[in-house]
């Protein structure tokens, strides 16, 4: 499953590929605003970002953060990999992180894990398929904008929030998606 932590930091990055080219930085208080993010907790996972050279930062009136790298080249799969580790499920699964279950007489012939590896793959190529420049250019549906133009912090009236058909009180309304991987 997807970490909190790791979705700030897919947020954070998504933003600082939007940003202006002539705008190089943002502060973190901005990046925190557009990424929905506590701002301490976004402080400790952009300096997680900066120790695997996803960011840079700079210090003083224009400083801030930055991308050290162009968003077409950084892969999706590779900054999850660095905030959550393995993209494997289980660890006998994991192509960097293995570790044999104790309880299993015969890991080559466990289906379980040819199954978790499979899973493996094809999270891997999803995620490794996919640039920060591909994901920031969804930019409404990953930060949680409002694609009608209005205040991406909940400033609309209400009303509008409310799809044709659903009821009012949350008794009656379906799950809530799950939002792992």
């Amino acid at each position: 499953m997807l970490t909190q932590k790791a979705k700030y930091g897919l947020r954070a990055l998504a933003i600082l590929a939007q940003g202006a080219p002539e705008s190089p930085t943002m502060t973190i208080l901005d990046i925190a605003l557009r990424a929905h993010a506590p701002h301490k907790f976004l402080e400790a996972i952009l300096l997680d970002l900066r120790r695997h050279g996803f960011v840079f930062s700079r210090r003083g009136k224009a400083g801030g953060y930055g991308l050290a790298q162009p968003p077409r080249i950084i892969r999706v799969g590779d900054i999850i990999r660095a905030i959550d580790g393995p993209l494997a499920p289980i660890p006998c699964a994991s192509l960097t992180a293995y570790r044999a279950c104790l309880d299993c007489p015969r890991p080559q012939a466990c289906a379980i894990q040819r199954l978790m590896r499979q899973v493996r793959d094809a999270t891997a190529t999803v995620l490794d398929g996919t640039s920060l420049a591909e994901l920031a250019a969804h930019g409404e549906a990953v930060l949680g904008d409002d694609p009608d133009g209005s205040d991406s912090r909940g400033g609309s009236s209400g009303a509008e929030d409310l799809r044709e058909g659903e009821p009012e009180s949350m008794e009656g309304r379906a799950e809530p998606v799950d939002e792992r991987i």
